[in-house]
């Protein structure tokens, strides 16, 4: 069998496959395991707190084969039983799910994460944002640990809180209110049919900084589960939106809603206004940032048409990151969970092209054998961050806890939390709707897995 180190010494590559198996980042002076998307890609700058610093992994993890590693997971998870629960995102490898109490979206595994009040730890299969808002909504007794805390997010860096900050001191100008006026929970009621000049919604792809910046100015976050559900909500309590750090989420919900194009002008932090004047911007329904999925901006119209073309009567479902142009030549778009479910109701025999991240696709394809499946995009790229959770990852996490040793643990400040759970609770009140031409399957319920190696 192949260890770590010997993948570590392995040829780069220079083109996506989903096989990719050559090291893209380095730190603590030594490379560690995390094959990817990007040569280009880095460990996050900016972490929780200094205690989220990442940690090399112990050479011992590196040099250990497959079946070393696998067995070592299984045996710690035994030992440990209910004392720890596995949260594993749908895009996760393969030999991570297998291991997960719960796979499902952003939206889900956050619900998830509440259904085991009584573990003592949470092991976060996902990425940085998505441990800190299981902290954020966990028991203070419980500890929240990331296998690999270089486990960023690309989009989520894309809206740090300097510039949003910056951004809405500007949009203050505009709308004349008081920037730095915090809207407490009970805003509303106690300002019956009032609305707010501009509700702040932040994506789930986003730091805990900026889900404590929406909690304090009136605001919600979104997944792309709920995302039509929650602007429904803004609207009704504001004139328009900040929406961020992605931008073809918020077009493409807000344009199956009816909000037109020219209502909905993109901020650029880098330049003045965002690079609009006053009276766009007076005129705006929804601001759209400047952020993107490098995964999903990857798909294009190109390659649906030639999907059409290969194979007649193709139906082609994409994730709501995708550009809006080819979210409107798909037959349906939606999360991650209505994907799944869009395959899992399509008929035996069919033929099905997917527009999102190539693990969830070949994941799909393996669990619907009588369907063609496969991903829009023929130089396929894995999420390379989702991608660092390796199993020699888990495996020391899951061992150092059964030693009673706590490593890889993500703790959001208290006063930065208070804030995020406000808007983090409105977000899990928001019950997820399917995008305009999306089939109308339930998008609430969370897969659950067991047991070992698949």
């Amino acid at each position: 069998m192949t260890s770590i180190a010997q993948l570590l010494d392995a040829p780069v590559t220079p083109a996506c496959d989903p096989g990719l198996a050559t090291p893209t980042w380095d730190f603590d002076a030594l490379p560690t395991y995390g094959p990817g998307a990007s040569v280009a890609d880095v460990v996050p700058a900016a972490t929780t707190n200094a205690r989220s610093r990442p940690g090399q992994l112990p050479i011992a993890y590196q040099r250990m084969t497959n079946d070393e590693l696998h067995a070592r997971i299984a045996a710690a998870k035994a030992s440990l039983g209910d004392r720890v629960v596995i949260l594993g995102h749908y895009y996760q490898r393969d030999e991570i799910v297998a291991y997960a109490d719960f796979v499902g979206d952003s939206f889900q595994l956050a619900g998830a994460a509440l259904t085991r009040p009584d573990a003592e730890a949470i092991v976060f299969c996902g990425v940085h944002f998505m441990a800190e808002t299981a902290d954020i909504l966990a028991r203070e007794e419980q500890t929240v640990i990331l296998p690999n805390l270089a486990a960023g997010c690309s989009m989520a860096d894309m809206a740090d809180e300097d510039s949003v900050e910056a951004a809405w001191a500007e949009l203050a100008q505009v709308y004349r209110f008081d920037p730095d006026e915090t809207v407490g929970p009970d805003w509303f009621e106690r300002h019956p049919g009032g609305k707010l000049p501009v509700v702040p919604v932040t994506y789930m792809n986003s730091s805990a900084a900026l889900k404590a910046f929406c909690g304090r100015h009136g605001g919600i976050v979104c997944t792309s589960s709920n995302a039509r559900t929650v602007l429904e909500w803004a609207f009704a309590r504001g004139e328009r939106v900040l929406f961020f750090p992605d931008q073809h989420l918020g077009r493409n919900t807000a344009k199956a809603m009816g909000v037109p194009l020219a209502a909905m002008p993109m901020w650029n932090p880098r330049k003045p206004l965002g690079g609009n004047d006053a009276e766009a911007l007076r005129d705006a329904r929804v601001i759209l940032w400047h952020g993107f999925c490098s995964v999903h901006k990857r798909f294009t119209t190109a390659q649906i048409a030639a999907a059409r073309e290969a194979h007649p009567g193709v139906q082609v479902v994409v994730h709501p990151e995708c550009p809006m142009a080819v979210v409107d030549a798909a037959d349906a778009a939606g999360s991650t969970e209505l994907i799944r479910q869009f395959v899992a109701d399509a008929e035996p025999g069919s033929t099905i092209a997917i527009g999102t991240e190539i693990n969830m696709v070949n994941r799909l394809a393996a669990q619907h054998p009588d369907k063609t499946i496969f991903c829009l995009d023929p130089v396929v790229c894995p999420c390379s961050t989702m991608y660092r959770i390796h199993p020699g990852y888990l495996a020391w996490t899951l061992e150092s806890l059964a030693a009673g040793e706590v490593v890889n643990e993500i703790q959001v400040d208290p006063d930065v939390a208070r804030h995020a759970r406000t808007a983090l609770e409105r977000m899990l009140a928001a019950a997820p709707k399917p995008l305009t031409g999306t089939p109308s399957t339930s998008t609430t319920s969370t897969s659950s897995t067991t047991g070992g190696p698949r």
